[in-house]
């Protein structure tokens, strides 16, 4: 009974110390979350592997999904040039890696390539759209002309459904990324 007692007293305890905590700000966790994004090498960040059909959610858990509910003008431009990084190791994953490998495949392993290519395609876009976005609203903040910056918002954000929808179409079939 002792024992209850002493456990009962203690939780409370703990309750009072965990509710008298401050929340957080907004500002405080726009500025927790944008200094949580780290920069990765390809191969920990490629969606290509596996199957298509997905790569909406899974280039969105790379480059979007860090910033939810984050106002785009607190991203630092670390944090930017981090995202465009890791947005030209796609592209580069794109021209140097699948081009080659899929013009040297044949049948099934030819066919799983485009599929990762197309997947790292959105991958690629995915990462462009999001470093346009925040651009576009740090220019916004600062009253900036964004003219040039959504034109190319406009371009990329097209050739990104393009490839979504292109992925989509291949739901279920075989995706290999590239080493």
């Amino acid at each position: 009974m002792a024992r209850f007692a002493f456990i009962a007293v203690l939780g409370s305890l703990l309750a009072g110390i965990a509710s008298a905590a401050p929340v957080p700000s907004k500002v405080e966790l726009a500025a927790r979350a944008t200094t949580t994004f780290v920069e990765q090498a390809y191969a920990d960040f490629q969606i290509s592997d596996g199957v298509g059909g997905g790569a909406q959610a899974q280039a969105n858990a790379v480059f979007v999904d860090p910033f939810a509910n984050v106002d785009l003008t607190t991203i630092s431009e670390d944090t930017i040039e981090a995202l465009d990084t890791m947005r030209e190791a796609a592209e580069s994953a794109e021209t140097d890696d699948f081009d080659p490998q899929i013009d040297a495949a044949s049948g099934s392993t030819a066919a799983a390539l485009q599929v990762g290519k197309i997947k790292n395609k959105v991958l690629k876009l995915t990462g462009e759209v999001e470093v346009l976005n925040i651009k576009i609203a740090q220019a916004q903040a600062t009253g900036a002309d964004t003219t040039s910056l959504e034109s190319d918002l406009s371009s990329e954000t097209t050739k990104l459904n393009t490839n979504i929808a292109l992925d989509q179409a291949n739901a279920g079939d075989a995706s290999e990324g590239v080493a």
